[in-house]
């Protein structure tokens, strides 16, 4: 039987709660670094975790994204970092997973990453619970993109999504496509089988079969610009600009 104490308790439950869960998002300036701080809340609902694929809670967090105010392009090239972008509203974009094919494990996958072969995100989104924006919780309470969201109207151009670490934007455009293509043949060690894009390195790059460069980027009125595409490799996998690599620690 519900009492209007009972409905008054209930209300200020479900007001904070929702409350908790509301995007705070500040951009500054520190020094030559813009800074987005964020407490992990994107500015969309997010699907339901935990869910049957996904056994990790969602937590707010405390997040703080540095990055050149004034981007400049070095004559080297970043390779390998998890976090690869951050949205405008504070949310960490992270492609990659941590899981690598292991023959020895029962679920055929594990962290070692001895094999090689390295598990591909987006071939089965369902196998990493990720919702209709493409983002998934991980073991820290941390929600994170693997892709772009499902959400995103092809209709509109140069959509501006986020920020990489090295400054430069990151921009969704349509028209855009990747020069990465899976490869021809058979996998060269277990688990063998055809590149189908389960594993990141059923991958390569092929200049020029697409419009962006090996890290989804192209020169735009003399302006260096990354993509997202909704092709692998879906963001920028790597970096020509200085990169922040304080820009991957998390506060």
């Amino acid at each position: 039987m519900y009492t209007l104490r009972n409905v008054a308790y209930w209300f200020i439950i479900l007001t904070l709660s929702a409350n908790a869960q509301e995007n705070f998002t500040n951009t500054g300036i520190r020094g030559s670094m813009t800074c987005i701080t964020s407490n992990g809340v994107p500015d969309h609902r997010i699907g339901k975790f935990p869910n049957r694929a996904n056994p990790n809670e969602f937590k707010e967090q405390k997040l703080t994204f540095c990055f050149p105010t004034v981007p400049r392009l070095t004559n080297d090239v970043t390779w390998g970092l998890m976090t690869v972008g951050v949205s405008i509203a504070g949310i960490p974009i992270r492609p990659y997973t941590a899981d690598y094919f292991d023959k020895n494990s029962k679920r055929g996958f594990s962290k070692n990453p001895s094999s090689g072969w390295r598990k591909q995100a987006m071939h089965d989104p369902r196998s990493l619970g990720i919702d209709s924006h493409n983002g998934h919780v991980d073991k820290s309470g941390l929600y994170h993109y693997h892709s772009i969201s499902k959400n995103l109207d092809p209709n509109k151009e140069d959509i501006l999504l986020g920020y990489t670490p090295d400054g430069f934007k990151i921009v969704f455009s349509a028209k855009m496509t990747s020069s990465w293509q899976l490869k021809s043949g058979i996998r060269s060690s277990p688990p063998g089988g055809i590149h189908d894009g389960q594993f990141e390195e059923d991958f390569e790059y092929r200049p020029q079969t697409g419009s962006l460069d090996e890290c989804n980027g192209k020169e735009i009125n003399g302006i260096y610009t990354y993509f997202a595409t909704s092709t692998y490799p879906f963001f920028p996998r790597c970096f020509k600009g200085e990169v922040n690599l304080s820009f991957i620690k998390r506060n």
